[in-house]
């Protein structure tokens, strides 16, 4: 069994978000004078959730073509550029060990679908204590069936995670 393939659910960390103010500086130091948006996404954005210990972070741009101009300022704070050609609509950065990352950095078009739905899904488990807890026995259950195997893990959780965007929109 490879610890790297592993889905580690932590419990919820207070740390995560001084980290992502922390990054978020780096950032945008490392980007300059590029305007952007910058948004902690995913399960360490949401006070209490459980999460894997890795920063989701979103930038949001005006164009996604801007993006390539990202690449070298940051790769010189850490992020490597991985093409994901399955997701034309993103670009992705990582960070970290292989297979053992400590943050995703997300670009997309501001007001796309992918930005919104990713603020959209945390805002309302913000605002939603008893879905975070139905999301967190979810994480956790899955974890225990494909702890070697993140992507069917991550795939298993699209349904809820498209059920709470859902009630969200509902709720604009």
């Amino acid at each position: 069994m490879s610890l790297a393939k592993e889905v580690i659910i932590e419990e919820y960390k207070l740390e995560w978000n001084e980290k992502f103010e922390h990054e978020k500086a780096r950032i945008r130091l490392a980007l300059r004078d590029k305007t952007v948006f910058i948004e902690h996404i995913g399960s360490t954005s949401i006070n209490g959730s459980p999460s894997k210990p890795i920063l989701d972070i979103a930038v949001g741009l005006n164009e996604l073509s801007e993006a390539n101009s990202f690449i070298e300022p940051l790769r010189a704070i850490g992020y490597e550029y991985v093409p994901k050609e399955d997701f034309p609509s993103r670009r992705f950065f990582r960070k970290g060990e292989w297979r053992k990352g400590t943050h995703h950095l997300h670009v997309y078009e501001i007001n796309s679908d992918e930005w919104n739905n990713n603020l959209l899904f945390r805002n309302y488990l913000r605002s939603h204590p008893e879905k975070v807890q139905e999301y967190t026995h979810l994480k956790k259950q899955l974890a225990s069936l494909y702890a070697e195997d993140r992507v069917t893990y991550t795939k298993m959780k699209a349904p809820f995670i498209q059920s709470i965007i859902e009630l969200a929109k509902q709720n604009i």
